[in-house]
């Protein structure tokens, strides 16, 4: 649905997901803001994907999560995320991985902190510091509590003087933990970007992670690939989850009560006059908005 400029319409604000099941075949959802908020579990979400499973269709949970998909498979269970819940899991970790495997040989410095480290796990990586690496690769921010970007603003500067690739391993700009926001390496790599700096971003939106996950879901199949009329994205957040299902072509369910739950009015009831300015500037309507994912 795109909109025009004399369109003010929104989609439907739909109470229950069971309105959009039969629609679909596989699912492709956001994790972080949608299924738990980094300290719990959404049971409600979770009741929602595992009874969407339980009528025949693939839930494909798709993170921006700079970590393998393993570690975030354990994640969730600590989360007390059934594991029920999804067939798979498809991570910007695992397209970052994929992206050091196709360098090798090359040196590379690791912007993030110690806990990320897991995403080198069995690769044959060596890293350097700033001044020899081939390239960078950056998970986040070291203290995400207290930091912001402008805290690497040197060590980037002293990235663009040696032109340094830049690979980030999470697009996310912020993201809710509780009922805070911190920022994610997403914030870094648009500050290197505006500088001048190469970036890629390994995670939504960008194509390569939505195409690992649609392979994934045509395996969980039985090797049956599924229209994109019949795949579906749901997310919170209009810079990564509905700009890259929009590039992916496929329909995409917005979940206002999450990154996004304050500038549209709270988490109660968002606010429409809000939500039509947040769609206008994506130039395009999702399918339909919930305010949070039930069935």
């Amino acid at each position: 649905m795109t909109i025009t400029e004399s369109s003010d319409a929104l989609p439907p604000l739909i109470p229950h997901f069971s309105e959009l099941a039969a629609d679909y075949d596989v699912l492709l959802c956001d994790v972080w803001g949608v299924v738990h908020n980094g300290i719990a579990a959404f049971p409600h979400a979770c009741e929602v994907l595992m009874r969407a499973r339980a009528r025949g269709a693939t839930v494909i949970l798709i993170t921006n999560a700079p970590r393998p998909s393993t570690v975030v498979a354990r994640q969730l269970e600590k989360l007390h995320v059934p594991r029920e819940t999804y067939d798979a899991v498809v991570s910007s970790g695992d397209v970052t991985r994929a992206v050091i495997e196709a360098r090798p040989g090359q040196s590379l410095y690791h912007l993030g902190p110690e806990r990320d480290r897991s995403i080198f796990s069995g690769l044959d990586v060596h890293f350097a510091p700033l001044e020899s690496a081939d390239y960078v690769v950056c998970s986040g921010l070291d203290n995400d509590d207290v930091e912001t970007p402008e805290n690497y603003r040197a060590r980037l500067e002293a990235m663009l003087k040696r032109k340094l690739f830049m690979v980030c391993g999470n697009p996310d700009v912020v993201v809710e933990r509780g009922p805070q926001l911190v920022y994610c390496a997403g914030a870094i790599a648009d500050l290197y970007a505006t500088m001048g700096g190469e970036v890629l971003y390994a995670g939504k939106p960008y194509r390569p992670i939505y195409d690992m996950a649609l392979a994934k879901a045509q395996d969980a199949g039985g090797g049956r690939k599924t229209p994109a009329n019949r795949v579906l994205a749901i997310g919170d957040s209009v810079r990564t989850d509905f700009k890259g299902a929009r590039a992916a072509g496929i329909d995409f369910l917005f979940v206002t009560s999450g990154i996004h739950a304050e500038e549209l009015g709270g988490r109660e009831r968002p606010d429409s006059k809000a939500l039509n300015a947040t769609f206008a500037a994506v130039g395009e309507m999702p399918k339909a908005v919930m305010r949070e994912l039930t069935w």
